[in-house]
């Protein structure tokens, strides 16, 4: 009997209890999901799948996106343990319930800041497997124990071994501003993946997670024969919520949301598309929602950025300003799909970090320009923003809302000299020695992180038929055209506006509009000078 997506969800919905739902917030324990009845989206259909039709596999997926319960999943599946996928879709295609040894290593425990960290995870982990299926005094290196227990296990229970590998780069991630410290787990992690090859004959089933994937770094150099399927449409939907499954799966959590804000289910779920949903993992793709956001806003009856609260991208400010990456490049790229197929050694291209992080996702495809990608919800684009204010202009954040407040203020009042003294107050202390070489670059990434959390009409780099102004921000009663030049004059920007008439499709407009050159100096690293005229 084969399930289908629609099968299943129509079982669910008939066989739905009127119960208090429980949310599995950080369980990623499928048989602690199943047995102490906690709300479980079946996904069961394609870890069959997976099973049937294939050996070896690699997914890439964000952090905290169900790579773990998928793991945990395909582990009680290959125990046989029957009991657990009673009325789900597994249970009526799986006949045999054969057992298997299971290796199940994740390295998602450590925060891999010394050399001995990968060494103490994996001997932990070995040294476990050891005592169930025996060492050999020859064995002395992390591949060549992981080599004999593999071998060692299949003889003994006379079937291949199931080996399940969670958040395989959590090393490398942690340690790419660590030159040394990353090429030598790099060099472990090479030897030690490269057993899965070279032990086929004694291995069922491997399955690979991680959040960085694999094409072209060289750990995986030697291990060809995973099949990647992050990017398949068939298993786009394997990790996350898609749309269909929230309304079959939560119609009673959407409906105490409801009430419990005073708001209307179908807004309800408007705002939960907004905030959460919007990953897509394929071109032409199914879309999914954050799963650990959705949960939580559904256990809080609250909207809020779950998810980027619960984890912070300092890898990729790193990555950011030590490249002097331009900020406004993240919105609408094209990028072909090699691009998204893997990361370089030295992480220098951060396009395809950013989507594999979950930072950036695929919003459109067209078959010359490639894929389009942009930031997949609010929760995302507004947390990525927050997080890097204090990075670049060297306000804590504890104090970014009250600047951001106070420029909120001037501008809706129309004072452009006084926000543009916040604007000053919140680059003077910026510290000289920051990341990155290029200083118009990085003056041109700050003002456009302040500018997006501003919240209003704000366009950055916007054409006109002279050429393309810097800066016109939007308000109900006025408008703001902005120039900016790194170590010149604020004389020469506000006469820029008047040459290149960037005003122009402004003339006609009721509002009040004012015309603002603004110098930014290098050595001062903060705006030095401005000039304010209002359009006539």
């Amino acid at each position: 009997m084969n399930f289908a997506c629609s099968e299943i969800i129509s079982y669910f919905r008939t066989n739905q209890r009127k119960t208090v739902m429980k949310y599995p917030i950080g369980i990623q324990q499928f048989e602690k999901i199943r047995k102490g009845g906690y709300v479980y989206v079946d996904k069961t259909a394609q870890v069959y799948q997976l099973a049937t039709q294939g050996s070896y596999y690699f997914l890439s997926r964000p952090r905290r996106f169900g790579k773990s319960l998928l793991l945990s999943t395909l582990e009680a599946y290959f125990l046989g343990k029957k009991e657990l996928f009673e009325g789900l879709a597994l249970e009526h295609l799986e006949t045999e319930w054969k057992q298997y040894p299971v290796l199940h290593l994740d390295l998602n425990v450590d925060v891999y800041d010394t050399s001995h960290n990968l060494e103490q995870v994996l001997n932990e982990a070995l040294s476990q497997w050891e005592t169930v299926y025996g060492s050999n005094s020859n064995e002395v290196t992390p591949s060549l124990r992981f080599k004999g227990i593999i071998r060692r296990a299949c003889e003994q229970t006379g079937k291949q071994v199931v080996i399940l590998v969670d958040e395989y780069d959590k090393p490398l991630l942690s340690t790419i501003d660590r030159k040394d410290l990353h090429d030598t787990y790099r060099n472990t992690l090479k030897g030690f993946y490269g057993v899965l090859k070279s032990q086929d004959a004694y291995i069922r089933f491997a399955f690979l997670t991680g959040v960085s994937r694999f094409s072209h770094v060289s750990i995986f150099s030697d291990l060809n024969n995973l099949e990647d399927i992050s990017m398949d449409r068939e298993y786009a939907a394997i990790c996350g919520i898609t749309e269909d499954e929230l309304r079959a799966y939560f119609r009673e959590s959407i409906k105490a949301f409801a009430v419990a804000n005073g708001m209307a289910e179908e807004v309800v779920c408007c705002a939960l598309k907004q905030q959460y949903d919007g990953y897509h993992f394929s071109e032409h793709g199914v879309g999914v929602y954050n799963p650990f956001s959705l949960l939580n806003a559904f256990k809080k009856k609250k909207m809020s950025d779950y998810w980027f609260k619960t984890g912070t991208p300092t890898f990729l400010v790193k990555l950011l300003q030590a490249n002097d990456y331009d900020l406004r490049r993240l919105k609408g790229i094209y990028v072909d799909g090699s691009t998204l197929a893997g990361v370089d050694e030295e992480y220098t291209d951060l396009i395809p970090v950013l989507f594999q992080s979950g930072y950036l996702t695929i919003a459109d495809y067209d078959a010359e320009l490639g894929y389009r990608l942009d930031f997949p919800n609010q929760e995302v684009e507004r947390g990525f923003f927050d997080f890097l204010m204090p990075s670049y202009t060297c306000v804590n954040k504890s104090e970014v809302q009250s600047y951001l407040n106070r420029l909120t203020a001037a501008l809706r009042q129309g004072r452009p000299d006084e926000w543009l003294q916040t604007l000053q107050a919140m680059l003077s202390r910026k510290s000289y020695l920051m990341a990155g070489g290029d200083k118009e670059v990085h003056f041109q990434n700050t003002l456009y992180l302040i500018f997006m959390m501003l919240g209003y009409n704000v366009q950055v780099e916007q054409a006109t038929s002279q050429g393309r102004m810097d800066v016109a921000i939007e308000t109900r009663d006025y408008v703001y055209v902005l120039e900016l030049k790194l170590d010149k004059s604020a004389e020469e920007a506000l006469q820029q506006i008047k040459d290149k008439q960037y005003a122009r499709a402004f003339q006609d407009d009721p509002r009040k509009v004012f015309l603002i050159g603004v110098n930014f100096s290098s050595g001062t690293r903060t705006v030095e000078g401005w000039l304010v005229e209002e359009l006539h």
